[in-house]
């Protein structure tokens, strides 16, 4: 017998699996009808033939940023289709396309012109994807709508060129997404002007909120009467606790069926939900060292090695720790502080401020964010 139709064969606590994918786009988003109005009211203006103004959405991972984006899109292109009015919104993900170039080169495929990834001049691709407006190729008015997600990435691989060059091309409006407030650090004076941006900010989820999301993607993914009755608000509950991520709520659901089928189980347990959590733990972990720089990789190792002491760790006490470890081959004291920065943005750590009290100053307390022995077992492995 074939080894996937052995596999197929099996017994399954699932229906279907992609109902539980963070990309999958329902037909309905639970407790995200003020954001897909928000959104709305500034994108109506297309209709009346009008570039609508920029627009930020701001939000933790898991918030809803990107399905809500994706479906007031999915609205907005087929109410036009309806009026007859020229409008295209196309989506670009900026972990996928890290450069002004690779980004204006992908608009240009996606809107039908033959650009290579790599070959042109930048002034050659800008001018191509003008040209897309200037030779009228879907007819006369067109307006543009640019979904920029993560796009924070970018910025800080490429800086706001392609801010730059969008916010001066006619007809284009951008949505730009990001997980952090603080992004708009990337984008110098004389671009911040001509983004007239709207800010929207989504809140997050809290545990009745997440119920409500799982209940209705868990009719659609698993067979009838699988889940036990803990399960559902077990999974909220751990999101909740992670800043209410919905991403992390269906991944531990998911994860938690998977379980299930692999110990043969025709229940998921609740015990199952505790267990894919350190699963998923581990894992992200581990994919967030492995793509971390050498550098930084040795500030991390600084801090663990200070918390298994459980020594208060200072900027000054971690560089100092961190220049042993370097052997030599350490950067400056001053870029310490980016890399502090850049390891809170990914949640392994925090950073607080406290007063040492008068004529003694104040002073930056960094704590590690994840279990000790995780992040041991996540360093060995990366090593």
């Amino acid at each position: 017998m074939n080894i996937f139709e052995e596999l197929g064969g099996k017994n399954s606590v699932f229906k279907c699996k992609k109902y539980l994918d963070h990309r999958f786009l329902p037909d309905n988003l639970p407790h995200r009808d003020d954001q897909i109005k928000s959104v709305a009211k500034y994108w109506i203006e297309a209709l009346k033939g009008v570039t609508p103004p920029d627009v930020t959405i701001y939000g933790k991972t898991g918030t809803g940023k990107t399905a809500v984006a994706k479906f007031a899109r999915k609205q907005l292109e087929s109410i036009s289709k309806e009026k007859d009015v020229n409008v295209r919104v196309e989506y670009i993900r900026c972990t996928d396309y890290t450069t002004e170039y690779q980004v204006i080169a992908r608009l240009c495929q996606q809107m039908g012109q033959d650009v290579p990834y790599r070959g042109w001049t930048k002034a050659e691709v800008v001018h191509a994807f003008r040209d897309l407006f200037k030779k009228n190729v879907f007819g006369k008015n067109l307006i543009l709508m640019i979904i920029l997600d993560e796009i924070d990435i970018l910025l800080k691989n490429d800086g706001d060129g392609l801010l730059y060059t969008l916010t001066r091309t006619e007809n284009v409006s951008i949505a730009s997404i990001s997980n952090y407030v603080d992004f708009k650090q990337f984008i110098k004076p004389r671009v911040k002007s001509s983004l007239r941006d709207r800010e929207i900010v989504f809140p997050p989820y809290n545990a009745q909120q997440l119920v409500d999301i799982l209940k209705e993607r868990s009719k659609l993914s698993f067979e009838d009467g699988v889940l036990n009755g803990d399960v559902i608000p077990l999974c909220a509950a751990m999101a909740a606790k992670e800043e209410g991520d919905a991403r992390y709520a269906l991944d531990l659901l998911r994860t938690s069926g998977e379980l299930a089928d692999e110990k043969g189980s025709e229940t998921v347990y609740e015990d199952y939900v505790r267990e894919a959590k350190e699963y998923i733990e581990h894992n992200k972990v581990t994919d967030i060292i492995m793509t971390l720089p050498s550098q930084q990789q040795k500030v991390l190792e600084s801090i663990l090695y200070l918390t298994k002491r459980k020594e208060e760790i200072t900027s000054g006490r971690l560089y100092d720790v961190y220049k042993e470890f370097s052997k030599g081959d350490s950067v400056s004291y001053r870029r310490i502080f980016d890399f502090i920065n850049e390891l809170e943005m990914l949640g392994l750590i925090s950073t607080k401020t406290i007063s040492r009290g008068r004529g003694k100053g104040r002073t930056n307390i960094i704590d590690l964010q994840c279990d000790t022995e995780l992040l041991e077992d996540a360093m060995w492995e990366n090593n």
